[in-house]
């Protein structure tokens, strides 16, 4: 009889997640390739492409470093919003690329996969995030280790889970080098959202709950193009406002410029190493 009730478990389940999938598109994907518009196919590589680049959604700190001259363009990516420029960067020896991508994951995946089409291959996206742990001061470094993949982009690029984690070893090796030069940081589990102005207070309880410290909107998405195209990837947040609480603290300090400098540099002495 227990025989019997486990089969008709098995085949309620499998007609209950039959029926998920035709109605909601996101669980529709075979991750079949090569895609329709395969990003190798129609981007060609550059032959002189660094190896290594920066993700960076901070555009005041490319212009800061543009200005001082420490930047040379290698490319213009670009959408029907404008350019979306890749320049390179000479550090210790090396050259980096550098790109923001756009705000959250569909436009960052996308560019992503573009720098990896051109020859990238180890990367480290820097960025800003929320807290929901109140007690993370602002401008407080965190290596990323995990995401809760409440967004659309990743589950175009992997099959569905719940959680997406980056690779034991690049975190290895970014603790390594965040101790070597004696910056302080915390690492946790963030919760990468496709909407900031639906972050209500049942869901943040719920990713309190299950270990988030942070929120953002990239970082799953980013990790699963990693993935999906077998390159190297890790991220550094820098903390600003909190969404903890029973009201938003923006958090707003005349200081936040400098966080969002020194977690760049931070982010190229880490893929340096990579």
């Amino acid at each position: 009889m227990a025989e019997v009730y486990r089969f008709f478990f098995t085949v309620i389940i499998v007609v209950r997640e039959a029926a998920m999938e035709k109605s909601l598109p996101i669980l529709e994907h075979d991750y079949e390739r090569p895609a329709v518009i395969e990003p190798a196919k129609v981007i060609p590589p550059i032959p002189d492409m660094p190896e290594r680049a920066i993700v960076i959604f901070y555009q005041e700190v490319i212009d800061s470093l543009n200005e001082r001259g420490l930047l040379k363009k290698i490319v213009n990516r670009r959408s029907e919003v404008g350019l979306f420029p890749v320049y390179g960067i000479e550090h210790k020896g090396e050259r980096v690329a550098l790109l923001n991508p756009g705000l959250g994951a569909p436009s960052a995946a996308g560019f992503y996969d573009e720098l990896i089409a051109l020859g990238v291959r180890k990367t480290v996206a820097c960025g800003s995030c929320g807290v929901l742990k109140r007690e993370i001061p602002r401008g407080e470094i965190i290596v990323v280790e995990s995401a809760v993949r409440d967004e659309g982009t990743s589950f175009h690029y992997l099959a569905p889970s719940r959680e997406i984690s980056v690779d034991r070893r690049v975190i290895e090796i970014i603790e390594s080098t965040l101790r070597e030069l004696s910056i302080p940081y915390i690492k946790g589990k963030t919760w990468t959202t496709d909407a900031f102005y639906r972050e209500t207070k049942k869901i943040v309880k719920r990713r309190i709950d299950e270990g988030c410290i942070t929120v953002e909107m990239e970082a799953s998405a980013l990790m699963a193009v990693s993935r999906f195209r077998d390159v190297v990837f890790g991220q550094l947040l820098s903390s600003g406002d909190d969404v903890s609480g029973e009201e938003w603290d923006r958090r707003f300090h005349p200081e936040a410029s400098s966080h969002k400098e020194r977690v760049f540099w931070a982010a190229l002495e880490c893929c340096l190493r990579l």
